[in-house]
């Protein structure tokens, strides 16, 4: 801008100084209170009972006053498992001594008139436990007396109007914001002269200031865009003793909670182990403890006397399960029942023959042999008539082959069975195998050891059998033994088999309860950071059994990490 005289520089030196004026006010007013948009510290936790910690490498504790009663949860370190055997003896205040009193519920309880006053109180903690004694030192902090409230002022009291007044802090000197906004007022006034005696060009530069003034009048308004008297509200009323996720993402458990949810950790450290790779595998019956019953002709189901066996009965080898009545063709009939007839026409010349022999032989006239012989060839006709009729009407009999349960039943009374048809399967549930299939992760002959989780999260042991030397579906069969078969794995079951091939790791290894899945489906597992808040980790695994698994990133040595509760931790909101 080109400036022709003194007076107009003045002017419009005049003019930048409010401008100035004005941007400092604006960002004083941003910037008030000492703001630091920096990073969070950790949430804070309000109960509604003091509390006590304290911890040590053996033994963690926390204390809850309830009225004059301070209730102790003594669990140890490392696995946040209660101590219930423990005699403990509380210094309070630094002089008096008091014994604490062991709970039925696992628990101790310490009674102190000390209890009811107010400021930090120091406890002293002697434990002496069958797993070690300890010396645990913290401090009780009891809440202030309450103090009647002062009359409130009048509405509209001078008073009340300037307690109520918002401030804005200009440097270390804290100022009412309507004085501000009278001084900044002033300003835009003296500003507002100068540019009704400037040219046109000054016009933007006033724009300029009437926006800054239009932001920092906002901000003292209404700083932070909070609604003070909602905080208030919300300070009156704390949220209590009960579990609850806090606003940094970490998870507040108090110890009556922790108790109630069994919760445990571990110490991590690392670990020698062998890598595994998970397999697609499913349950089968051990060969030589397994068999089918079958009909080799076929024909129509009779029940013996005791019925059909059912589902799930015990048997034991060479047991009536069925018979089956065979089907005999209508030429097969009419050929047997010509046989028949000549059988019977055998046996009355027979007959007819001995009779005449024997009253011979009675008269001396035939020796006796030729009675012996009619006889002999008389029995013999008759044996055979009866094997006839028996290949008519005789059915076949089914027998238990092994000792075992009944796993399948496939057969009613009256049902007409094919030949080699499968009536009845008896398993051993004492010898179950589990095959599987490798699509080549793996040599299958340097499988060191094995392990499998059922469809329910059962865990099962293998022991390797054998493999196949031709591929079944570009994959080689596996076969292993399930140590000690729980009662409920039927065969057929698909299972997931974790296979060690000998490669060696060092990590850490963890159970598989352990780790859960967070709220954005990741692999997340909670660090137990304090006595009573708990902190998700997210973290990288492998398999490494059907218990275990490696964790390959996320966790260091030495924390203390959850094992059994955390999937209860991963659902408080």
């Amino acid at each position: 801008m080109f400036i022709r005289s003194n007076g107009a520089l003045r002017r419009l030196q005049a003019m930048l100084t409010g401008l100035g004026l004005l941007t400092t006010i604006a960002a004083t007013a941003v910037a008030h209170e000492g703001h630091d948009h920096g990073a969070p510290p950790p949430a804070a936790v309000t109960t509604n009972n003091p509390r006590v910690t304290a911890q040590s490498d053996a033994y963690e504790l926390v204390g809850i006053l309830r009225g004059d009663r301070l209730g102790l949860y003594l669990d140890r370190f490392a696995s946040n498992e209660p101590v219930t055997d423990a005699k403990m003896a509380v210094t309070v205040g630094g002089d008096e001594e008091v014994q604490a009193e062991a709970a039925a519920d696992g628990t101790y309880t310490v009674t102190s008139p000390k209890f009811a006053g107010e400021g930090p109180l120091e406890l002293i903690f002697a434990v002496t436990a069958p797993g070690g004694d300890d010396l645990l030192i913290g401090t009780l902090q009891l809440p202030a007396k309450a103090v009647a409230a002062a009359p409130a002022p009048a509405r509209g009291s001078p008073l009340q109007v300037l307690q109520n007044t918002p401030t804005v802090r200009l440097g270390s000197i804290e100022v009412a914001t309507p004085y501000v906004i009278a001084g900044v007022a002033l300003a835009l006034g003296f500003l507002l002269g100068l540019v009704a005696r400037s040219r046109r060009r000054l016009v933007p530069v006033t724009g300029l200031a009437l926006v800054l003034l239009a932001v920092s009048t906002a901000y003292a308004f209404a700083h932070e865009g909070h609604d003070h008297g909602a905080d208030a509200a919300k300070a009156a009323f704390p949220a209590g003793d009960t579990p609850r996720r806090l606003p940094d993402g970490t998870v507040f458990a108090p110890k009556p909670s922790q108790r109630l949810l069994n919760v445990r950790t571990t110490l991590t450290k690392p670990e020698e182990a062998q890598k595994a790779v998970s397999l697609i595998g499913r349950v089968i019956a051990d060969p030589n403890r397994s068999g089918l019953v079958q009909s080799i002709n076929g024909g129509r189901i009779i029940a013996p006397e005791t019925g059909l066996p059912r589902l799930g009965q015990a048997v034991r080898k060479g047991d009536v399960l069925a018979l089956v009545e065979q089907a005999v063709p209508q030429a097969d009939r009419t050929t047997l029942s010509e046989r028949v007839g000549e059988i019977e026409q055998e046996i009355a010349v027979a007959e007819t023959k001995l009779k005449r022999v024997r009253q011979l032989s009675d008269r001396g006239v035939a020796p006796p042999s030729q009675v012996t012989d009619a006889e002999t060839e008389l029995e013999g006709l008759r044996r055979r008539r009866e094997i006839v009729r028996q290949t008519r009407i005789e059915p076949e009999v089914l027998l238990a082959p092994i000792d075992g349960t009944i796993a399948a039943a496939r057969v009613v009374p009256g049902q007409v069975v094919a030949s080699q048809d499968i009536v009845f399967q008896i398993v051993d549930p004492k010898g179950l195998w589990v095959e599987a299939l490798v699509y080549g992760e793996i040599d299958p002959a340097k499988v060191t050891g094995a392990s499998a989780i059922a469809v329910d999260g059962t865990p099962l042991k293998l022991t390797f059998q054998g493999f196949s030397k031709t591929l079944q579906q570009q994959a080689t069969v596996v076969q292993l033994a399930v140590e000690s078969p729980p009662g409920n794995l039927s065969v057929g079951s698909p299972v997931t088999v974790f296979a060690q091939n000998g490669a060696s790791v060092r990590d850490i290894i963890m159970p598989r309860d352990a780790v859960v899945r967070g709220a954005n489906g990741e692999a997340v597992v909670w660090r137990h950071t304090d006595p009573e808040r708990f902190e998700a980790r997210p973290v990288r695994t492998e398999p490494f059994d059907a218990t275990r698994l490696v964790i390959r990133a996320g966790v260091a040595e030495g924390e203390r990490i959850v094992i059994r509760g955390s999937e209860l931790i991963n659902q408080i909101r």
